[in-house]
């Protein structure tokens, strides 16, 4: 920048000394030496006439010659200001371009940066180039980017993982809620004395206060369930068993054997699926439940049917979506979730899970990768 101004100010001063010298010399007067050679010509003539044209012609050279010379002297002058004006304007676009590289451009970028910033991108770093007038910033701003990038992050990170936690619980209290009511509505039908009638009832108002509670807290993490975390490991064929069995609380299972094998599960997401199977057969058959287990491949396959009505062929593909609830299920307590969590957690665990009607009731099929 300072060789810049420097090579411009001497051009200008170089080119003022020049136009100086230049317009305040006098063009030069005509040829004496000419003139006087016409006069002593002109004096050796005797005829006034051939005198007339011999100064003429004299004098005519003289001032031919001084033209001549006006004519260079403007000439030069004229070549002089094109270059001066050309080495002004390249003096000019040189300032520019350093002014665009060093001034115009990284005011952009931090420009472009700050929008970035206030959008909530914060993954996008800025160069840094200490040779231009904001290098002393840009190095600043970045760090201050990668903290908030990282505080963004651990944020996200926390809130997840306290969505996490009051989804997984919220839905999995649920269960042994339904469980103690169904034991509180077995036993007020076999009790006969007054006392325990009373305490009965009060038990059965504490559960529906608390499932109420926990259906709150369900409702206000609905849109973040399929963050929670499965971890497949390998469970025997005896534990998926003692799993079923843990979830017929109200020992409906007439008929299970599992072939012995190892399968790739996570166990507590697996309970949760039988749980979710088996409870959907309590409500909406109301039947025994009976379950086959076979061996298919790289699959322990799983049948888990009862003996009801079954469900509409048209909504069948529709069972495992978020929050659908086939015709009729409106009778019974429940918010469409169930099937959904059930079939996540079972992609989540490499396996499958599907249903079907069949002649003598209906069918879920749950799909255990087997380990190895």
């Amino acid at each position: 920048m300072k060789k810049l101004l420097a090579l411009m100010m001497v051009l200008t001063a170089v080119g003022f000394i020049i136009a100086f010298f230049t317009f305040t010399n006098e063009p030069t007067p005509p040829n004496t030496v000419l003139i006087n050679d016409a006069v002593r010509n002109a004096m050796e003539i005797e005829d006034v006439r051939e005198v007339v044209d011999v100064l003429a012609n004299g004098l005519d050279e003289a001032f031919h010659e001084m033209d001549a010379l006006r004519q260079n002297r403007d000439a030069v002058l004229q070549t002089f200001l094109y270059i001066f004006m050309g080495s002004f304007a390249l003096v000019g676009i040189l300032l520019y371009s350093y002014a665009d590289v060093k001034l115009v451009r990284p005011f952009k970028k931090l420009q472009h940066f700050a929008g970035q910033v206030a959008t909530g991108n914060l993954n996008v770093p800025l160069e840094m180039d200490r040779d231009n007038l904001f290098g002393a910033f840009t190095e600043s701003f970045d760090l201050m980017r990668e903290e908030l990038r990282l505080a963004k992050e651990n944020e996200m990170l926390a809130n997840r993982s306290k969505k996490e936690l009051v989804a997984s619980l919220s839905h999995d209290i649920k269960t042994p809620i339904a469980s103690i009511q169904s034991a509180m509505d077995l036993m007020l039908l076999k009790t006969e004395d007054e006392g325990d009638l009373k305490r009965i009832q009060a038990v059965q108002g504490k559960c529906e206060q608390i499932n109420t509670l926990i259906t709150d807290m369900f409702h206000a993490t609905l849109e973040e369930l399929q963050v929670l975390v499965v971890e497949p490991g390998e469970i025997s064929s005896v534990e998926v068993e003692a799993l079923i069995h843990q979830a017929d609380y109200e020992d409906r299972i007439v008929a299970l054997k599992v072939p012995s094998c190892l399968v790739r599960a996570d166990a507590m997401r697996l309970q949760q699926v039988f749980d979710n199977v088996i409870s959907n057969s309590y409500k909406y058959a109301n039947t025994d439940i009976s379950i086959e287990s076979v061996l298919e491949g790289d699959f322990l396959v799983i049948n888990i049917q009862d003996f009801g009505a079954g469900v509409a062929e048209e909504s069948l593909v529709l069972l495992f979506n978020k929050f659908y609830r086939a015709e009729g299920a409106n009778k019974a307590v429940g918010y469409g979730l169930g099937l959904y969590l059930a079939r996540y957690f079972m992609e989540e665990m490499a396996g499958e899970i599907s249903c079907e009607n069949c002649e003598d009731g209906f069918i879920v099929t749950v799909k255990l990768k087997l380990a190895g």
